[in-house]
């Protein structure tokens, strides 16, 4: 039987609401607090059963130092502009040996990528939508960088 077989099965053995509590208990042990979100889908065991086997199943075959998973969890959630998750990554990066300077950088990774999105979505947005006017591209030549 595989790992995750077996944990299945320890799920099924176990039911839903102490398997919840367990992993919670877990969680709060390993970052040392529990997300919100895990919280509230409490209420949907099954949803956040399956959230977590996802969660910890990518977390586990990944290859990346847990400290590296959080330093990319920052940026992604910095990026996505969700604070609570910004803030509740950059608490398990620190509790994992993560530096501020670290956690700067990720964060300036993450603006550049940001920015980056905006302008190349935009950018073939405008392409595809408006007309080029040739006398402003004549006229800006003298403008641009050298």
């Amino acid at each position: 039987m595989s790992e995750f077989e077996q944990l299945l099965k320890d799920i099924a053995e176990r039911g839903s609401a102490t398997t919840i509590d367990s992993w919670m208990q877990t969680i709060e042990k390993q970052y040392g607090q529990v997300p919100y979100i895990f919280q509230q889908m409490a209420e949907n065991p099954s949803a956040l059963i399956s959230h977590l086997l996802y969660r910890n199943e990518v977390e586990h075959t990944s290859s990346l130092d847990p400290k590296v998973i959080e330093l990319i969890s920052i940026a992604a959630a910095a990026a996505l502009r969700c604070p609570h998750c910004t803030r509740f990554h950059m608490k398990s990066a620190q509790k994992m040996g993560a530096t501020r300077n670290e956690i700067l950088e990720v964060i300036l990774i993450a603006g550049l990528m940001a920015n980056a999105a905006v302008l190349a979505t935009s950018y073939r947005v405008a392409d595809e939508h408006l007309e080029k006017c040739t006398a402003c591209e004549i006229g800006s030549h003298g403008n641009k960088l050298s």
